[in-house]
């Protein structure tokens, strides 16, 4: 990952909504969540909702699937992981212990 699309994927989910959004569908994979539940379970107009999915879909956090008449959406994990990789890089430098309980924290899931 590079900086300019770290600082895509930040800005993002910058913003309360699309966070939300991005939060509700790491919960759902990897089935996804139809488009119309996704705005259903936010509280949003659809409009809205195709306003902050374009800008997550952008950023790569987030991909549609065609699944019979409905649009699914998912989080895009590898970007979530490329983008946490990026962030802790260089976090350890010669003390691995600093990162353990990030790391620990992080795979318990």
């Amino acid at each position: 990952m590079t900086t300019e699309d770290a600082l895509i994927a930040l800005a993002a989910l910058s913003n309360p909504t699309r966070l939300e959004t991005f939060r509700l569908l790491i919960r759902h994979e990897s089935a996804g969540l139809a488009t119309g539940e996704v705005v259903s379970r936010l509280g949003m107009t659809q409009s809205t909702f195709s306003t902050h999915l374009a800008v997550l879909a952008k950023a790569r956090l987030v991909r549609a699937e065609k699944q019979g008449r409905n649009q699914v959406q998912h989080a895009e994990i590898d970007t979530l992981r490329e983008l946490m990789l990026f962030l802790a890089k260089d976090c350890c430098r010669g003390s691995p212990q600093l990162c353990a309980p990030l790391i620990a924290e992080l795979t318990c899931c």
